[in-house]
């Protein structure tokens, strides 16, 4: 009978034990989740703010605004007040969405230093104009790596063959987009069937400079974005001989 009643002791004690062990994580559970979902007000960026515009330019068109952000998710520096962005520009761009933090802000004259293209010993910096559709959208940004495809052209202006003409280059910069019109008087806003290029600076060689200068006099170009498992290797070109080979 001892023995009945000593094992039922022990049963309760343990029984005791996993309410409490059950009642801590849960109330750690919600403490956690607390912390990762209280959110407080940081100034972010409404619309896009360009590198050497002002923060005051900024809020007077209406480029930032009040958001909820959780904590676990605000930046060194953010916050819901803007005099200490005072006076200053955004030294890199700032894309919707995005929290303002003082490391992104500056005097003028950084952003001039800022925008000196850092071209890497032995390279060349050269601007390559391609159709808009033909540079995989916003991803070609400072420091992306690219292969440069070639379609060269026949005299009927029809595609004769495309191959890829660099491998691997790295982009310096992602310049601004211009508007190809056939009519020198069609302004952009009523060019909606206007042709979009953009320009494109990478480092290369002067053997690929050379290159890229001669293909553009030879057809089109076009750029495809890499990651560091991309396997791109020149090659015999592609025709209509062997398109669906």
């Amino acid at each position: 009978m001892d023995r009945r009643r000593l094992l039922l002791v022990v049963a309760a004690v343990i029984a005791a034990l996993g309410v409490a062990l059950v009642f801590v994580y849960a109330h750690n559970a919600d403490a956690r989740a607390a912390d990762k979902y209280d959110s407080v007000e940081v100034l972010t960026a409404a619309q896009e703010i360009e590198p050497g515009e002002s923060l005051d330019d900024a809020l007077e068109n209406g480029k930032v605004q009040l958001t909820h952000i959780a904590k676990a998710q605000l930046l060194d520096g953010a916050s819901e007040d803007s005099k200490p962005l005072r006076d200053k520009v955004a030294l890199t761009t700032i894309y919707p969405g995005e929290q303002l933090v003082p490391v992104k802000f500056g005097a003028l004259e950084d952003v001039e230093a800022a925008a000196t293209l850092p071209i890497p010993e032995g390279k060349l910096a050269i601007s390559i104009l391609v159709k808009d559709d033909g540079r995989v959208g916003r991803f070609t940004r400072a420091g992306a790596e690219i292969s440069v495809i070639s379609t060269v052209l026949d005299d009927a202006g029809h595609p004769a063959l495309t191959r890829v003409l660099l491998d691997r280059v790295t982009v310096l910069a992602d310049g601004s987009q211009t508007v190809k019109k056939d009519d020198a008087d069609t302004t952009e806003s009523d060019s909606g069937d206007a042709e979009l290029q953009r320009l494109v600076t990478v480092a290369v060689t002067q053997k690929q400079a050379e290159k890229v200068r001669f293909a553009e006099k030879s057809g089109e170009l076009s750029i495809a974005l890499l990651n560091d498992k991309s396997d791109v290797k020149t090659g015999a070109p592609v025709t209509r001989d062997n398109l669906f080979d």
